[in-house]
């Protein structure tokens, strides 16, 4: 039976390359190192400057190998639709950046697959959670106040 290797690692999207941490992991399983980082390269491209999740599956017999992409951090997406380089080192007293509802629902169904939530009203608020830690306001409120008007159902038509 065939042994299968499987190898995670955290890449910048569309920047992976053979050296550390693919190339070291790689080399001695005698597979085709430039294959699967083209491979990386060409499922991640749509993360470009994000830190994203990458899982290969390598069948030590035959070579094969098979490249899973998964989603990149809560905060690197908010950081990405927020068009802000980090979170403020101060998130209580200065924002940062503002989302709109709609990049925050955006936010949330990306990342229901890797969550907890059942429902998109609960991921929005687990987005809106990262939002109060990164000092990015939402509708131009505070993230705190945002998950407020989410309970009481404020936006329960939009949330469906």
């Amino acid at each position: 039976m065939a042994e299968k290797k499987i190898i995670n690692v955290l890449v910048n999207g569309g920047e992976a390359s053979a050296g550390p941490p693919l190339g070291p992991q790689l080399g001695p399983l005698g597979v085709n190192v430039l294959a699967i980082v083209n491979e990386i390269n060409k499922k991640t491209a749509d993360f470009k400057g994000m830190r994203v999740p990458v899982k290969i599956e390598i069948d030590q017999d035959t070579k094969q190998f098979s490249v899973t992409v998964g989603t990149p951090t809560t905060s690197a997406l908010i950081a990405k639709e927020a068009k802000i380089p980090k979170g403020s080192s101060k998130p209580n007293t200065e924002f940062v950046g503002n989302l709109t509802l709609d990049q925050v629902i955006s936010i949330a169904k990306a990342k229901m697959q890797d969550s907890y939530a059942k429902t998109l009203k609960a991921a929005v608020k687990e987005v809106a959670g990262s939002c109060v830690s990164m000092g990015v306001k939402i509708e131009g409120m505070d993230p705190r106040q945002f998950t407020k008007e989410v309970e009481s159902g404020k936006y329960d038509n939009l949330l469906k």
